[in-house]
């Protein structure tokens, strides 16, 4: 039995999708999981030092990544409607916040690269738990805040205003959905376990969308300060065909990501390694 260690978000859209994996309601032939649970940037960092077999990764850290790991088709957040809103106390222009302190959930999130992409003025943003800010923003720490998951449901209750939703403008500028979060795997584990693994984590979403009730224990586990129509509304949001699989529409929108990103000198230029599972 192969021993993997999977790491995901206790983010509602990642335990919907890994529920039926890790419970054994789908399996892996000769694969046993054990799953690791961090908020994004710690599995971004988790990742750098390779200490993932397998991972929900943000795209914004995926090309820093790709001597060890390739990227899966399935488990991943892509999709509409549901990017990085920049927050504020008060309506601002966008431009009045150049020099300006910004709180940003980790600097290799998708969000900041959003952000960055969107703005290459603005000042390197301040790294905060993504649960924190918010309430920093509010207390006036800080002059806006970079927000992700389901915080773009409950700003309003800290008193704050959304000055850009990134992921209209990415609409916008590409007319392609907005990459947020992928899975990827070892390399070494080699491509027949890989493509296995791809094949289950497939399986797991495709179960999570027919027995959606199955999955709520775990989610309700691990969202316990949260809203259960929040909860809902959040797996409703990033969970959709593209995490059963990216399909061309989310291979050409992540291409698109990375292109605009090296273009900028924001990311690194792209190796030899093939980015996706074979």
């Amino acid at each position: 039995m192969l021993d993997l260690t999977l790491g995901y978000s206790p983010c509602p859209n990642d335990t919907f999708i890994f529920d039926a994996l890790v419970h054994g309601r789908v399996a892996v032939e000769g694969v046993r999981f054990r799953e690791r649970l961090e908020d994004v940037e710690t599995l971004n960092q988790l990742a750098r030092e390779a200490e993932l077999d397998v991972t929900k990764i943000s795209y914004g850290a995926i090309p820093y990544l790709l001597d060890d790991y390739v990227l899966l088709r399935s488990g991943g957040a892509l999709g509409r409607g549901c990017g990085p809103l920049v927050v504020a106390r008060e309506p601002v222009p966008m431009a009045e916040l150049r020099g300006k302190r910004i709180a940003i959930p980790g600097r290799y999130t998708t969000a900041n690269l959003l952000l960055r992409l969107f703005d290459p003025a603005l000042a390197e943003g301040v790294e905060t738990v993504y649960s924190d800010v918010m309430p920093a923003v509010e207390r006036g720490d800080f002059d806006a805040g970079l927000i992700i998951h389901e915080s773009r449901f409950t700003y309003p209750e800290h008193g704050l205003v959304c000055l850009v939703d990134l992921g209209e403008w990415w609409e916008r500028e590409t007319g392609l959905p907005i990459p947020l979060g992928g899975i990827l795997a070892r390399r070494g584990l080699g491509a027949g376990t890989v493509r296995a693994v791809e094949e289950g984590i497939r399986r797991s979403v495709d179960h999570a969308f027919a027995h959606p009730d199955d999955s709520l224990p775990y989610l309700r586990a691990h969202a316990q300060e949260m809203e259960e129509s929040v909860m809902r509304r959040h797996v409703e949001l990033y969970v959709n065909e593209f995490s059963r699989d990216l399909g061309d529409e989310g291979e050409r929108a992540i291409l698109a990501l990375f292109e605009r990103g090296r273009a900028a000198g924001i990311i690194p230029a792209a190796g030899e390694q093939p980015l996706f599972a074979p």
